[in-house]
């Protein structure tokens, strides 16, 4: 079974992902005219596969392609906020600047005091 792909509607990365999907009930290749304009993918079937299973087969891997080519363009479409929130995340990660101090033994706040420490004496005068 053949399927020719118009590669402006179906990016290279989204017929490869799709493809991926497939292996394990197909053995699938792949074939670009000498323009790059189309892509044919053969399948052959790693069991004897019957026509009806082979259309089923088709229409699985066509809904299976459109979603690859959805999700790569909107990858494609979030990139730069992506890469900000990771490069955010990487930042903040990062030891603090000179002058200021990040010690978590330090507690300024004395949150870190234990309950006996700082309730202990107030609950032995109450008894």
């Amino acid at each position: 079974m053949d399927i020719k792909l118009n590669s402006k509607i179906y990016p290279l990365e989204a017929i490869l992902s799709a493809c991926y999907v497939f292996i394990d009930r197909a053995y699938i290749f792949l074939e670009s005219d000498s323009k790059g304009k189309t892509v044919k993918v053969s399948f052959k079937g790693k069991v004897k596969l019957s026509e009806r299973k082979l259309k089923s087969l088709r229409g699985e891997f066509m809904n299976e392609l459109l979603h690859c080519a959805l999700r790569y363009k909107i990858s494609k479409n979030n990139k730069k906020i992506r890469e900000y929130i990771i490069g955010r995340a990487i930042y903040s990660a990062l030891p603090a600047k000179s002058g200021q101090t990040g010690d978590y033994q330090e507690d300024p706040l004395g949150i870190a005091v234990p309950w006996e420490e700082k309730y202990g004496n107030k609950a032995a005068k109450r008894k």
